[in-house]
């Protein structure tokens, strides 16, 4: 299937590795230009060279999203993108009794107040131009949260209630804001969560890892190029009429019907 993407532009956030990696590969391999962001030189000139390989314009911005002046310097860039997928990394799990007030501002800069700034630098261009494809890499514990992700629950939560409210407001225009929310999914992110469940019961990291395969439906980790995937249909031009959703990658773990 072509998705109709060839030739747009794509800023991807936090794309240097893990899930907003694999959306700019499958993006670029779809033809889309993209422009890369993150904070490890090293790993970003890697990320970089995989969605070369396709062919596409890539650029690089190195620097945190949570900065000012990093998102100034990916809109300089690409003043005009066609797509926008906003990710960041999400904050350690912990206990209530140890967030404190900081903890909290933290986490909503980092994973809403960073993204909504993002989606309303380019969201009025998309407009006028009649097409946009908005993609917040979220977290399946948005629909189904658990105390210990509390920090990160809240600020998505927020996030994807704001982009709810604003899809209805720019669809007419061709733009859609969806969100994907993971589960799973075979990162670092996953090595790290896999690492201290390991170190907390005692056990080793392979195990830990049975174990959580042990809780998905599919019995299996995610794959990126799994997720990538997604995010590239969500932003392809038979997506149009697909706005204000959250599709969940967790292997068909939810046990929910909405």
């Amino acid at each position: 299937m072509d998705l109709g993407i060839q030739g747009k532009n794509a800023i991807v956030c936090a794309s240097s590795r893990g899930l907003g990696r694999a959306c700019a590969i499958s993006l670029a391999r779809e033809g889309a230009n993209v422009i890369l962001n993150g904070r490890d030189q090293a790993a970003l000139s890697e990320a970089s060279n995989a969605c070369t390989a396709f062919g596409v314009s890539v650029q690089t911005v190195n620097g945190d999203i949570t900065l000012q002046n990093t998102r100034e310097a990916l809109l300089e860039v690409c003043p005009e993108p066609d797509i926008l997928v906003t990710n960041n990394g999400g904050p350690p799990p912990g206990d209530i009794k140890d967030w404190d007030h900081g903890a909290w501002i933290d986490a909503l800069e980092a994973n809403m107040i960073t993204h909504m700034l993002m989606i309303r630098a380019v969201l009025d261009g998309m407009v006028n131009r009649s097409f946009g494809r908005i993609v917040n890499i979220t977290s399946a514990m948005v629909k189904t949260p658990k105390a210990p992700m509390g920090l990160s629950t809240g600020a998505r939560a927020g996030l994807t209630s704001v982009s709810k409210a604003l899809s209805v407001e720019v669809a007419h225009a061709n733009v859609t804001i969806n969100n994907l929310l993971p589960e799973r999914i075979n990162t670092g992110r996953q090595k790290f969560m896999a690492e201290m469940q390991a170190k907390r019961q005692g056990i080793t990291v392979e195990a830990a890892y049975e174990q959580i395969a042990g809780t998905i439906a599919a019995g299996r980790l995610g794959l990126p190029e799994e997720f990538g995937d997604a995010c590239a249909f969500l932003c392809s031009a038979q997506a149009g009429f697909i706005s204000g959703q959250n599709l969940q990658l967790d292997g068909g773990s939810y046990e929910g019907l909405i």
